[in-house]
C-alpha cells in the first residue's frame, strides 16, 4: 500500500480543515480516494458522482498524468506520488 500526497483545491479545503495537501494511502486512485474520504468525511462525494465515477468537472492527476487518459480510478498510485484534484474552470 502506497502513501501519496493529495493536493486539495481551495473549494474542498473545508473537508481537510483548511489543509492544501494531505496524505492518503492506496495502490490505486480508487483506494486513495476511499482513504481520503475515511479521514475527511464527505470529500469523495465532491470528487465522485452517484455512480462512483469521477465528476465531469473535476480533473484528477497522478503525477503529471490525467487519469481520464490513463486507467481512471484504477490508475496506480506509486509510493510518494502526487495526486492533484483540480476543479475544471468554466469560462467564455
Amino acid at each position: 500500500m502506497s502513501t501519496v500526497s493529495v493536493r486539495i483545491p481551495t473549494i474542498l479545503r473545508n473537508f481537510t480543515g483548511g489543509e492544501s495537501e494531505v496524505k492518503a494511502t492506496g495502490a490505486t486512485l480508487r483506494e486513495v480516494l476511499a482513504d481520503l474520504d475515511a479521514n475527511h468525511a464527505g470529500i469523495s462525494a465532491r470528487i465522485l458522482d452517484d455512480n462512483g465515477k469521477l465528476r465531469r468537472f473535476v480533473n484528477v492527476y497522478v503525477g503529471d498524468e490525467d487519469v481520464r487518459f490513463a486507467d481512471g480510478l484504477d490508475t496506480p498510485t506509486p509510493e510518494g506520488a502526487q495526486v492533484s484534484v483540480i476543479p475544471a474552470v468554466a469560462g467564455g
